[in-house]
């Protein structure tokens, strides 16, 4: 199976899920240089996995504007077919900090919606210190329960109303790429999914070493670390990826279902 391009991008597909090729300097440049409502995703091995089982998180990742490679597995498949221009991951923490680094000399507005209050006042603290000048218009934690579209569309009026460009989710995989997808619909701006680096730049959670992370072995450390609520995840999730790459992933790719 080989690459395919959507306008600039190369693409290629992993378990059935379109993977937009590009590197992580290049999507940070999209992100802050580049206007209009958009949904953005990263995908790792449990985002595949997910999608396997869900037509309907399947379809909607292939619908919406950047499917980005988060997890090296994902890097590792594109490689092995060909695609250009795909030296790493786009990792959640690192795309976010790069946005908020270059942004500054764009004007960038930021929000952040997800996680904990008290996350978010930790995060507040070191953007403030890591990149000075970068503009925090809002943080919220939304409830802890499936969102309605009434919460949706009342926090894009807020956002908007705070002149909101980047829009930072972090809600953990599919809820925060639902909210992505239904956000894109609903305000002006970029939403962007980011797991769990509202958690990583806060320091209320550990990171995987680099050699880890850069060995695909990130899911051991965080197994490692939280195995109550990850074991399911990693054990069953990783089998489930690995199957699908191997059953989904046939001929070249044209539009995935």
């Amino acid at each position: 199976m080989g690459t395919s391009t959507t306008g600039d991008a190369a693409t290629f597909a992993v378990g059935g899920v379109r993977i937009d090729a590009l590197a992580l300097p290049t999507a940070v440049a999209r992100l802050v240089e580049e206007t209009g409502p958009r949904a953005v995703h990263l995908c790792n091995a449990y985002t595949v996995a997910l999608a396997d089982r869900d037509p309907a998180l399947r379809a909607m990742l292939n619908a919406d504007d950047l499917v980005l490679p988060d997890g090296m597995p994902i890097v590792w498949v594109g490689r092995r077919r060909g695609a250009p221009g795909l030296p790493g991951r786009v990792y959640g923490p690192d795309l976010m900090a790069g946005a908020l680094d270059r942004g500054r000399a764009h004007g960038i507005r930021h929000h952040l919606y997800g996680s904990t209050p008290d996350v978010l006042d930790h995060l507040r603290r070191v953007i403030g210190q890591r990149w000075p000048g970068a503009e925090i218009v809002g943080a919220e934690s939304p409830p802890f329960r499936d969102l309605t579209d009434a919460d949706l569309r009342a926090a894009t009026e807020r956002m908007a109303a705070a002149g909101a460009d980047l829009v930072w989710v972090g809600l953990g995989t599919p809820k925060q790429d639902d909210a992505v997808h239904r956000l894109a619909r609903l305000g002006p701006a970029t939403y962007v999914a980011v797991g769990a680096a509202f958690d990583f730049l806060a320091g209320t959670k550990r990171q995987a070493p680099v050699w880890m992370q850069r060995r695909g072995l990130e899911w051991c450390f965080r197994l490692a670390t939280e195995p109550r609520r990850l074991w399911r995840r990693y054990l069953i999730g990783n089998l489930r990826f690995v199957r699908a790459v191997l059953r989904r992933d046939r001929g070249s790719l044209t539009a995935p279902a």
